[in-house]
Order: structure tokens, then C-alpha cells, then sequence
């Protein structure tokens, strides 16, 4: 297996994203609907997105946070629904596999926001770095294990907005979807170990 993927090995790849069904959640209400159809998974895609600081000292909360199934993929707008009670007993269930990549910030992140216990996360660079794999990030995993490239346009839009663009939105669910279809493949081949 390669190990490493250079950039313009990747940006000659062709491009891919998420292309299922998104479920954009903007009341708490929804988001307690939202996770008790999530609690029944058991592999969920996890990350997360918040507003861009440009200044020094600069802060911003979360403000989306993306679990993906098999099917679908959810984009909580925590800033209006908060993180739920139902929410945060998927963050904290260690049955429920939540993986993708640098998610140690992100979840710290999200714990200031409301305390939860978290169990069951999987870092996909962790385990890529034990595979002795080079690329450790989202974009380099995607391309030396799946064969294609994500776009990184919206990385540095403003998540903060309560209208989120198409765009936004895609990008913010093929981050999550990505996370799990890494995880699968990484599984497969044997590289996710305990």
C-alpha cells in the first residue's frame, strides 16, 4: 500500500463530495428528534465547523456540528439548538463509534458549550500514523485511501450565519460523511486498532 500522496498527486485526482441527503437542524426540538434516529447507529461520522478568527485573541464557539450515517448526514446549528440532552448522550455513548480527524479540539470545544462525558471517538490520524501513512489530514486520507479530492473552498467561510449556503452545507457534510467512509476502508484493511 502507498504511504504518502503528494499535492499534485492529489489535485490531479477528480473532485467528489457528499452527495446524499443533508438535514439541516435549527430548534432544539428537532435536534432531540434528530438523536434519538441517531442513537440507533452505531458508526457515526463526527466534525465540526466554527467561525474563523483572523485577529489574535479572537474567539468563536462551534457553530455546526456534522454526524453522518451510512445514509444521511446531519448538520446540528448548535448555536440555535444548543447541545442537546439527546445530543450529548451520543457524544458520551462509547457503543456509538464517532470518528474522523483532529476531533480532540472539536470536542473540547463542544464541552465548553455543555459538559458531557465523551466516549467512543476514533482518530483517524492516530491510527493512520500507526500505519506509518504520511498524510494525516481529512484531504491526504481521502486521496491515498479513496482516490479522490475534496474541496477546501468553504473551510474558511463564515459558519456563524444563521442562512448557510448550498455550498456551506455540502462542504460541511462531505467533512462528516469522509470521516466514516475513512473509517470503513481503514477498518477494512485492517489499520483500526484497539
Amino acid at each position: 500500500m502507498n504511504l504518502h500522496i503528494t499535492k499534485d498527486e492529489i489535485n490531479r485526482l477528480p473532485m467528489k463530495q457528499y452527495e446524499g441527503p443533508i438535514h439541516l437542524i435549527q430548534t432544539s426540538e428537532d435536534a432531540e428528534r434528530a438523536a434519538g434516529k441517531l442513537k440507533q447507529e452505531t458508526l457515526l461520522g463526527f466534525d465540526t465547523e466554527t467561525r474563523p478568527t483572523f485577529r489574535v485573541g479572537e474567539y468563536y464557539q462551534p457553530s455546526l456540528l456534522q454526524l453522518a450515517t451510512g445514509t444521511e448526514v446531519f448538520l446540528f446549528q448548535i448555536k440555535l439548538t444548543g447541545l442537546t440532552q439527546g445530543l450529548c448522550k451520543i457524544l458520551s455513548s462509547p457503543d456509538i463509534i464517532k470518528t474522523g480527524v483532529s476531533i480532540r479540539a472539536d470536542v473540547s470545544e463542544l464541552r465548553k458549550l455543555t459538559a458531557f462525558e465523551p466516549a467512543g471517538f476514533v482518530e483517524l490520524a492516530e491510527h493512520a500514523k500507526k500505519a506509518h501513512i504520511k498524510n494525516l489530514g481529512l484531504r491526504g486520507l481521502a486521496a491515498l485511501l479513496l482516490g479522490f479530492r475534496v474541496s477546501k473552498r468553504e473551510q474558511t467561510s463564515n459558519w456563524a450565519k444563521n442562512e448557510l449556503t448550498e455550498s456551506q452545507l455540502r462542504y460541511a457534510a462531505t467533512d462528516a460523511w469522509l470521516g466514516r467512509e475513512i473509517y470503513l476502508h481503514m477498518d477494512g484493511l485492517g489499520l483500526i486498532k484497539n
